[in-house]
């Protein structure tokens, strides 16, 4: 069994085959592993800011895997925090949530949060002088909430967003997305892929598990010709 826990067999027509089985893989949210660049500057310098923040509640916002998660983790182990999806706030909840003056709360969707539950979440913080990390696509306020009172908290909630990344921060972003699923590359690869995908942290993330499950299905390392292969694969099979 390899890195992926692939097992091969030998059928009776004598041609080997290979049996995949997606393990999960770790990505890492230390401060040392989080990549730097002008596209989540403002992002960083706010978690190495804290605790003096301008408020003790902060909005971050940001497009798929653009860093969010990894940077609410680097505070959430700073100011000891715990982490909770948004979606999955209850009224119930707020005060043991707020047990330790801190608390994440992930992917803030006014659509489908409990209005009532972050209402309370946002004034109990305050009367307790928690500290609250909320992150989102977007900010919330760009969606109407059924609560004025809630509209008015949440628009006073200072936003930091996080923005597509640059040249440089796209190349190391992809290097850390195979080196978190042991998956070594060379620069032919890199380079490919930065011409070839959107510049987006979701187009990266989908390109590299593309491009990991057809190394491991085939039996092939990541190359640039494995890259051509898979990519205009899925371009052929799109268009057709």
């Amino acid at each position: 069994m390899d890195r992926a826990g692939r097992r091969s067999r030998v059928p009776a027509d004598g041609r080997p085959r290979q049996l995949t089985f997606a393990l999960p893989h770790a990505e890492n949210f230390s401060r040392d592993d989080f990549l730097e660049g002008p596209a989540n500057a403002a992002g960083l310098a706010l978690i190495d800011g804290w605790p003096d923040w301008p408020n003790r509640t902060m909005m971050l916002v940001g497009p798929e895997g653009a860093g969010k998660s990894h940077l609410a983790a680097i505070w959430a182990e700073l100011s000891g925090a715990p982490a909770i999806a948004a979606d999955s706030l209850t009224a119930t909840s707020v005060p043991e949530a707020l047990v330790t003056g801190a608390l994440v709360v992930e992917d803030i969707d006014p659509v489908r949060v409990d209005e009532k539950a972050l209402f309370h979440l946002l004034n109990l913080a305050r009367e307790q002088g928690a500290y609250l990390l909320l992150t989102g696509r977007r900010p919330a306020t760009a969606a109407d909430s059924g609560l004025r009172d809630l509209r008015s908290r949440l628009r006073a909630i200072p936003v930091v967003e996080l923005s597509a990344p640059d040249d440089q921060l796209f190349r190391a972003l992809l290097v850390k997305l195979f080196a978190d699923r042991q998956v070594s590359v060379d620069e032919a690869v890199v380079g490919y892929l930065v011409n070839r995908i959107e510049r987006s942290y979701a187009a990266a993330r989908g390109a590299v598990e593309r491009l990991d499950a057809e190394s491991l299905r085939l039996g092939r390392p990541v190359t640039r010709a494995l890259a051509v292969e898979v990519l205009r694969g899925g371009d052929d099979a799109a268009g057709g």
